[in-house]
């Protein structure tokens, strides 16, 4: 079987796991998906459906929270902000870990079986290209776990991009786990104070959210922009 086939391939089997993921999402939904869109009309809603449905709210919730991070267009927060109003902060926070690491452990994982064209069903060869100085340093795990922490960072890419790297999955995983802490925290600490009708703490732990993201976000710019033209210099003096 030549290179152009087993490409054409991977590339195939790549498409069905995304229709597969797309399909599941859609399963989901039957359990989760419209009290999710009803917590926007009515929040307390989706606490009572939450309460009513036992252990299997707990386990659609994750199973969703797995499928968003699969497909990574599907903005987290979301999710967050209800499982702590769902669930409380800590219990909300706890879910949210044990899903975002599942399916940060499946990135990973596929990336390594089907390569660069399945990260590029989700994410561009520019984008890609500002994170490939992750996977020459000296200081590339900690430099994973920096950018990880920091909130605003596309945690997804950095996923799907760490399985394009030859870090190994037990500090990538540790890494994944302990980096989202911040940012699901103050997510799930606002949902928590929203059920407990404390408006001005919530609208503060979201306004304070808010603004580390953007500081975050210009962080992560500069960062790679950064290490990326210190490249460029090395290149063009050899």
């Amino acid at each position: 079987m030549d290179n152009q086939t087993t490409n054409k391939r991977k590339s195939f089997l790549g498409i069905c796991l995304i229709l597969f993921s797309i399909a599941f999402l859609f399963a989901l939904s039957f359990l989760i998906g419209n009290p999710l869109l009803q917590f926007v009309n009515d929040p307390e809603q989706f606490r009572l459906w939450v309460q009513s449905h036992g252990i299997w709210s707990y386990l659609a919730f994750i199973g969703i929270v797995i499928v968003q991070v699969i497909v990574a267009f599907i903005p987290g927060e979301p999710f967050e902000i209800a499982a702590g109003y769902a669930f409380g902060a800590w219990q909300g926070t706890l879910l949210c870990m044990i899903a975002t690491t599942l399916g940060s452990m499946l990135v990973f994982l596929l990336v390594r079986k089907f390569g660069i064209k399945l990260v590029q069903i989700f994410f561009s060869l520019e984008k890609l290209n500002n994170l490939k100085f992750l996977k020459d340093s000296q200081r590339r795990d900690l430099l994973f776990l920096i950018i990880y922490m920091i909130p605003g960072t596309p945690k997804d890419l950095l996923s799907y991009f760490a399985g394009l790297t030859n870090i190994s999955f037990i500090p990538f995983l540790l890494i994944s786990f302990f980096g989202r802490i911040p940012s699901i925290i103050t997510s799930t600490i606002g949902g928590d104070m929203l059920m407990k009708q404390n408006y001005w703490f919530a609208g503060i732990t979201f306004g304070i959210a808010l603004l580390i993201s953007a500081v975050g976000i210009y962080i992560y710019n500069r960062i790679c922009q950064k290490h990326n033209q210190e490249e460029h210099h090395e290149r063009e003096t050899l």
